[in-house]
């Protein structure tokens, strides 16, 4: 997973700074994401409630920063655009993403207090390997709206498009 976010950087990185900034984020919270899976993997009594909310934190603020800001960008951009299938796309692939937005919500409650992360503790490598599934997809999901609502509008791909129809 780690790999595939790399790709996406180096996909599109230097198209915006606002993206930029937003798989850098993805980026770091996958270096967390990974660190707190080798502790459950290596001794799950010894991973702290500080380690949990470290890693919640990160995880809350990307999903944060998707929903009200990256979102709504790409979404303004397409309307400026006037591209409506992207936009009918942005819609379909919103509900999608709705469903890792609930599965971090429930994460981030399940682990919200230090009674709640002691009584959970036990489950936390069952919720690591929803999240990676759950995290897995949402990534595929943004790359998706990034690739149809930022890049199939920046000037390399206008001026492809131009060249195309001369």
């Amino acid at each position: 997973m780690l790999e595939d976010c790399t790709n996406a950087q180096e996909r599109w990185g230097g198209v915006h700074q606002l993206i930029d900034r937003w798989l850098e984020a993805r980026r770091a919270l996958l270096v967390h994401f990974v660190d707190l899976k080798a502790s459950c993997d290596a001794e799950l009594e010894a991973v702290s409630k500080a380690h949990i909310d470290a890693f919640s934190e990160l995880l809350m603020d990307y999903i944060s920063a998707g929903h009200f800001e990256i979102y709504p960008q790409l979404r303004e951009e397409a309307r400026a655009f006037d591209d409506e299938p992207a936009l009918a796309l942005a819609d379909r692939l919103m509900e999608r993403l709705e469903m890792s937005t609930e599965l971090v919500l429930a994460f981030d409650e399940d682990y919200a207090s230090s009674a709640r992360c002691e009584q959970h503790l036990a489950r936390l490598p069952a919720w690591i390997d929803r999240l990676t599934k759950g995290l897995g997809e949402r990534f595929e999901l943004e790359d998706q709206l990034i690739a149809r609502l930022h890049a199939a509008h920046s000037p390399d791909a206008i001026r492809t498009e131009a060249d195309s129809r001369a």
